[in-house]
Formats: C-alpha cells, structure tokens, sequence
C-alpha cells in the first residue's frame, strides 16, 4: 500500500514597513497592510517604522534606517520587505541596490492579490491593465519587472513569462491598447445585462465597503432565509480574507411578501487602492453606480470601523458614486461585546449577518426605503393585451389574477414607472 501525504505550502516570511507621515491613522495602516500581506500567503515577522513627515527622494527611509533594514533582514534570513507606500521606480531601484533585498510596495501587494483573486475575463482583464500600468515606469534595461514578480510564497511564479527583449515599453503600451479594445466589448455586454435588469422594473440594491466586511455573508444568508434550498444552491463565495473574490455576483431576493429585488455583491475596498485599478473596476462597480439604494456593510468589531467608513466613502467618491440612499450595515454585532442587535436606527442597523432576526429585521430596512414608491392598484387588461400580463407576472407582484368578461384583472404591486405606463388600465382607486 503506497502511502502519500500532503504537503503545506510553506509561506514566505517578510518584514513589512513604512513612514509615519505625521497621520494619526498610521498604525491601522500598517496594520491593514499585515493582513494584505496574510491574503497573499506571506507571513509578517517583524516591522520597520520611521517618524518622517517627508518621504527622502531617493530612498523612501532616511539613510540609518534603510541600513537599519538592511541588517535586520540579515539578522532575520529575509529577504523581501514590503513597504507601506508606492515607490516611485528610482527609490525601488535605490533601495534593492544598497539593500540587496526585494522591495515591494503597497500597490504591487494589492495588484498581486487582484491577479490572484481575478476569475472572470472581465476580471483578468482589469487586472492585468492595472499591473502594465504599473510596470511600465518601472522598466529598465537591466531588469525584468514583470518576470521577476519579487518575493516568495504569494508573489512566486507569476510572472507573464516574456523575455527581456519582448518587455518593452512599446510591447507593454501595444497590449494595454489591446486589453482596452477586448475590455470594452466585454463591457458592452455587461452594459446589455445591466439594462436588461433595469428594464425588469425590480429594483436594485447593491452591497459596498471594506472587503471581508460581511457582504457576502450578508448576502448569502438573504439567499437562506427567504429561498431556504433554493437560495443555498444561488450563494456566492465568501471566505474570511481580504479580496476574498473580485467578480461581482447578483442574486434576486424574493420575500414572503412575493416583493422581489435585486441586489448585487461587489467588491470590496482598501486604503489606497491604487488609482489604475480603481479606473479598471470602474465597469465592475457599475453595479452600485446604478442601483437605488446601496447598504454598506461595516465590519463593527473591527476597532478601526470608522477609518474602514472613510475609506469606503472616499472610493465611492472617486469612481463617481454619489446621489444614492444609502443604509449604514453595522455588521458582526456578535463579535463586539455588550452589544444589542439587531437594532434598527433611522436607516442604520446593527445586526449580524449570520443571525435569521438580524437578517429579517434588514429585509425589512431595504423594503421600506426601496418600495416606499411603491402601490398597489388593481388593473383590468383587455384580452389582447396577453403580453402584458405575462411581463407584469414576469416583473412586477402579482397578487392576484382573475378573468372577467372583458379581460384580465390583476391585483398588483407597480412601481412609479409601472403606475403612469398602465394608468389607463386602472379600474378603482389604489388599496391601501
């Protein structure tokens, strides 16, 4: 009998580092960069920090400290250091130069992460025009940015592959042309998808905010409590990880009250997400840019929410989301002590996503601010308006259908757009 065992990937081991800047939310920075660092496999071992308002030109650290470095990596057998900030393509070079170790910064982590987490072609796509973009400054003669891939453990093997003569800039700048051109069509059909879900009259809600927040779960146990087997055979993948997936997921919600809508789950935010990748996701996102309500999802056990909240609303910011109800999700209540939920106050709630009530209590929040607008009339359709009876069945709630000697009676739930385009057909007053 043969025996086989299973062997563990071992992850690289790293030092992580940064300069102060004089901000006050340094520490939960460098705190969010050891967990991105976790999402890419590696393990922290130590840190690095200086107290400079000014970042040195040449090197990022002031000259003692990049020596400081230098011999703690030594001391430690490490050899990558992962800096908090982006390198400017001189201060990389400078650094590995007189270190003789890998640096890497905070932008190439989180591309790193994307590429590993990217499924769909749109996905890829994105990504891999972020990373190009970044590449490209960062090209020299003597070096081979992209097929180097510094590091270990997450960042090993991951290069395209290219030799050095085929990596340049001309080459680089021919295929983000080219994923442009390919990314557009995709888009176009995303754009179709899209419009085909705005023009099914239910609404559409979108999950935003901090990645590992909760919005996955959040959504997942939506799809549970009201579709019961059904809805577990719609969930989408959630794992408790930074940038757990990239590809956003729109599921339809169906509630006792046969009221239906829609609700997308995108992906989350970071403190400076590099501006490349916020351009390329642009299209992902669309989904929150043209939904009725969004609910951001907040991870409330974390001591750093509220930089978590100002992060999110920066991001929404800079990709032009603005305008939209908005309910504030404080989610894993369970997790904070001495905390009640759920709880409901004005449009925030406190709740935790794998609690039913908690779940209940939200379905009830997005109902009453999404169908507010909402009424419900009773419709007489002639029988050669078959058509339309079987769309309004198709996208509306039907409460119920009886025939008369003229036509189709509906009892029916429309929305403002609903009530003007069937006026004509409405035979009393609305039911309160």
């Amino acid at each position: 009998m043969t025996e086989t065992y299973q062997t563990i990937p071992t992850r690289e081991r790293v030092i992580i580092g940064g300069l102060s800047h004089g901000k006050a939310s340094f520490e939960y920075t460098m705190t969010e960069l050891t967990e991105l660092a976790r999402a890419d496999n590696l393990e922290v071992i130590d840190r690095v920090t200086q107290n400079l308002d000014r970042v040195d030109a040449a090197t990022y650290f002031g000259s003692g400290k990049v020596n400081e470095i230098k011999e703690l990596a030594q001391g430690l057998d490490v050899g990558t250091i992962i800096i908090n900030d982006e390198l400017s393509p001189s201060q990389l070079a400078n650094l590995e130069k007189r270190t003789g170790l890998h640096f890497i910064d905070r932008t190439e982590l989180i591309l790193e992460i994307f590429a590993d987490r990217a499924h769909t072609r749109e996905a890829k796509a994105q990504v891999e025009i972020a990373r190009l973009q970044y590449a490209l400054p960062r090209i020299h003669p003597s070096a081979n940015t992209l097929d180097q891939q510094r590091g270990g453990g997450g960042l090993m093997n991951r290069g395209a592959g290219e030799t050095k003569s085929e990596l340049n800039r001309r080459t680089i700048r021919k295929r983000i042309s080219d994923l442009k051109q390919q990314l557009a069509a995709m888009t176009k059909t995303e754009q179709t998808k899209r419009e085909r879900r705005r023009n099914s009259a239910l609404p559409q809600v979108a999950l935003v905010g901090y990645t590992n927040a909760g919005k996955s779960t959040t959504l997942n146990q939506l799809l549970e409590v009201f579709s019961g087997v059904a809805g577990s055979k719609k969930q989408v993948f959630e794992k408790n990880m930074l940038f757990a997936t990239l590809d956003t997921s729109v599921r339809e919600i169906q509630l006792p009250t046969n009221q239906r809508f829609l609700m997308s789950d995108t992906v989350g935010f970071v403190s400076d997400l590099p501006h490349n990748l916020i351009e390329s996701f642009k299209t992902t996102l669309a989904e929150a840019a043209q939904a009725d309500l969004l609910i951001q999802v907040v991870d409330y056990s974390d001591p750093n929410y509220r930089e978590m909240m100002v992060t999110t609303a920066q991001t929404l910011q800079e990709i032009g989301i603005s305008d939209i109800p908005m309910i504030y999700a404080f989610n894993k209540a369970d997790l904070k002590g001495d905390t009640k939920f759920p709880e409901l106050d004005g449009h925030d709630i406190t709740y935790s996503a794998k609690d039913p009530d908690s779940i209940k209590l939200l379905a009830k929040l997005i109902t009453s601010i999404i169908f507010a607008d909402y009424k419900t009339v009773n419709l007489l359709l002639p029988f050669d308006r078959a058509k339309d009876v079987a769309e309004l069945e198709a996208s509306a709630n039907v409460h119920q259908k009886d025939y008369t000697e003229t036509g189709t009676q509906l009892n029916v739930t429309l929305s403002p757009q609903q009530l003007k385009e069937y006026a004509a057909f409405q035979v009393d007053p609305v039911q309160p």
